[in-house]
């Protein structure tokens, strides 16, 4: 049986809808390394490494629900790349071979997580553009990776994607108007019921690679069990960080493919005009505090 790989078909799907699904691309034996290094994390059997955020659910973190099971409490586990277990899906390279089709072979990770989403909680993540949170351009040389490490289903809250979304602009993002929202799940402004979507159910394996612009996000969890998956984003080593904020060392931004492999990304400065980013966020005392400034 061939191997599983992002072939043409793939890559043209890609392009023109922001997204393509491969089939069974990560290996059963990954998959249950990655899911035991989360029960490990959670149940502190093992230290968060340095850099690493378990984020609990906004409504365990807020009493709203109270559960005596660890994993039941936290929503992802985010910034793994120092993690000796976790880190190895950035230098997958079934993973590698396939981002490199669309991104080329110069490449560094970011932006990993390992997403739990728990029953019992409302867990869901409005409509997004991942774009928002990266300091470098250009989008067309950056790309997720999405693999499920259980089965993902309309029920338990799967990806939901907005075909060809991928080919507008970075748009503004505010909070949502919900009940429970986990810190930093902002919205896409403008989305209404009618946006068109497309639930993209997954079995353990399947893995998405999706355009940074493109509109994605996930339903509530509505089963008794988890809905568990495994993510990083990617981008070639041809990138320029083009943000207003001068620091480059918010991530670790580590080189997992080409010349330099397993040195740090430092990149260069973008020659255009810096972006802010807080010109595309509607929300809380930083937003005020950027209004301030403009007026002074």
């Amino acid at each position: 049986m061939p191997e599983p790989r992002l072939d043409d078909a793939g890559i043209d799907h890609y392009w023109k809808h922001g997204y393509t699904v491969v089939r069974r691309l990560v290996e059963s034996n990954d998959i249950a390394t990655w899911l035991q290094r989360l029960e490990d994390i959670v149940e502190e059997r093992v230290p968060a490494s340095e850099g690493m955020l378990v984020m609990k659910d906004i409504m365990i973190a807020k009493g709203a629900h109270r559960t005596e099971q660890p994993a039941e409490a936290i929503a992802k586990v985010q910034d793994f790349e120092n993690d000796p277990v976790l880190a190895s899906y950035c230098t997958n390279e079934r993973i590698l071979d396939c981002i490199e089709r669309v991104v080329g072979h110069e490449l560094f990770a970011h932006h990993t997580m390992l997403i739990n989403k728990p029953p019992n909680v409302d867990g869901r993540h409005p409509l997004h553009q991942d774009l928002l949170y990266f300091p470098f351009r250009p989008p067309e040389k950056i790309v997720a990776a999405w693999t499920a490490l259980e089965p993902c289903t309309r029920e338990n809250g799967c990806l939901v994607v907005v075909p060809g979304s991928h080919e507008g602009e970075l748009v503004e993002h505010q909070n949502v108007d919900w009940e429970w929202v986990n810190a930093g799940y902002f919205g896409a402004k403008g989305i209404t019921a009618e946006t068109p979507r497309i639930h993209l159910e997954m079995e353990p394996g399947d893995t998405v690679f999706f355009h940074p612009v493109l509109l994605h996000g996930s339903g509530r969890n509505r089963t008794q069990g988890f809905r568990r998956a495994i993510s990083a984003h990617f981008a070639s080593l041809d990138c320029t960080w083009d943000w207003t904020e001068t620091r480059m060392d918010i991530r670790p931004y580590r080189i997992v493919r080409g010349r330099d492999a397993g040195g740090r990304w430092s990149g260069r400065r973008g020659e255009g005009e810096k972006i802010d980013p807080l010109d595309y966020i509607r929300v809380g005392p930083a937003r005020a505090r950027k209004q301030t400034e403009n007026e002074k």
